[in-house]
């Protein structure tokens, strides 16, 4: 397996340089050497992290969904970034309905100079899973608003995607806040895109137990085959998951500041999160939605609302109760840690699948016969402060 990946044995220079070109903005440098000392940077290192300046040309692809919506308003009210398109993907809601709810939220942010690219109706190889049952039935958790005036650009997401990157090399993050569908049919085809690829930050994946599954969260059980895609591409890779979102439940204090604030992208935002939470109610959960993909967006921008570790993610593709699982290598965490090795690199730790079967000739396939981290995982979260960014922005108190 390993001979048709992209080769990932870059340096611990190379690899926290690009992680963490993926996740500083301008005016944080104060934020960004509190993120390297968190990521274990050398201080000899930390300058790696702070050499490029806002904005960040960035593509979102996404599958609104509330959270998704928030999100995407928050990355548009945010100066730090460039966003270069915006990619809609089946998920949370099909299609039929992510598309033109990333129309209205752009409509509604004044940013119609962001071109909308229509993406994947479905999976690599499996039929949709939507999530209605938590983002109600139109997406947003029953929030109705009038159908956008604009209209998606001609070009499908993930050719749209290609052109992007390959116009701008090594210069493009992809913030991807929904199933990985368009993001590895676009590797898939350009053999030679991950390579040009600055950085992917996503919400997906989770190394404490799915949200959809005991196993799996939802964007990438979804389409395991595309999240797997992604994570062995060799392009760095920040993943903001369950292990960190589950702390950011929204709540009514969140929606009355956003109500009391009169601008057209809090009072959207309002109404999206004021239906969520009914929706939440009506369905039996005890606590507002949490805000996933909101999250990712915020840890992007400020990268120390969150606290990082380096591990190797791979995504599980043919169990039948574990299938989109997202498990996370490392040398000093759970049982498999070795004493004294945090500083080591290059540890000899091989990667290892399953055991074999009576009936087969083969041997336990060693995936990878040493460790060498392909993400950036986000292990915890300040919530009060990611609220703080997350509400002021929407509310334009920021």
């Amino acid at each position: 397996m390993e001979s048709q990946q992209k080769p990932l044995g870059m340096t611990r220079r190379q690899f926290v340089a690009s992680s963490a070109s993926a996740l500083a903005t301008g005016g944080l440098t104060a934020a960004l050497s509190r993120d390297a000392q968190a990521a274990g940077v050398p201080p000899s290192e930390q300058s790696d992290r702070q050499g490029h300046h806002a904005p960040f040309r960035v593509i979102i692809d996404t599958d609104p969904g509330v959270d998704d919506a928030l999100a995407l308003l928050l990355a548009m009210r945010s100066p730090e970034v460039k966003i270069e398109a915006i990619t809609a993907v089946a998920g949370n809601v099909p299609l039929e309905l992510t598309l033109p709810n990333a129309l209205r939220m752009v409509e509604i942010a004044g940013r119609t100079d962001i071109p909308v690219a229509a993406g994947a109706k479905a999976p690599l190889v499996r039929r949709l899973v939507t999530a209605a049952y938590a983002h109600g039935e139109n997406g947003l958790g029953g929030a109705v608003f009038p159908e956008s005036k604009i209209r998606p650009i001609a070009e499908p997401a993930a050719q749209f995607i290609q052109q992007l990157v390959r116009r701008y090399p090594s210069d493009v993050t992809l913030i991807t806040i929904g199933p990985l569908t368009n993001v590895a049919t676009a590797l898939n085809s350009d053999p030679e895109l991950a390579a040009m690829v600055k950085s992917v930050v996503m919400m997906g994946g989770s190394l404490s137990g799915g949200n959809i599954t005991p196993a799996a969260e939802f964007n990438v059980y979804v389409d395991p085959e595309a999240a797997r895609i992604v994570f062995q591409s060799g392009i760095p890779i920040t993943m903001v998951g369950l292990d960190v979102t589950r702390k950011t439940s929204l709540t009514e204090d969140h929606v009355r500041l956003l109500e009391a604030a009169q601008n057209p992208v809090s009072q959207a935002a309002a109404k999206i999160a004021r239906n969520a939470i009914n929706h939440n109610r009506e369905q039996g959960f005890l606590v507002g939605p949490n805000m996933h993909d909101s999250l990712a967006v915020a840890g992007f921008l400020d990268p120390s609302l969150l606290k990082w570790k380096q591990y190797y993610v791979d995504v599980e593709t043919v169990g039948e109760l574990t299938a989109g699982e997202t498990l996370g290598y490392s040398p000093n965490a759970g049982d498999l840690r070795r004493a004294g090795m945090e500083k080591q690199v290059g540890v000899t730790m091989p990667i290892r699948g399953s055991a074999p079967t009576l009936g087969s000739t083969r041997t336990s396939p060693i995936l990878r016969d040493k460790f060498v981290p392909n993400s950036n995982v986000a292990t915890d979260v300040d919530s009060a402060r990611f609220f703080d960014l997350l509400i002021g922005r929407l509310s334009g108190k920021q």
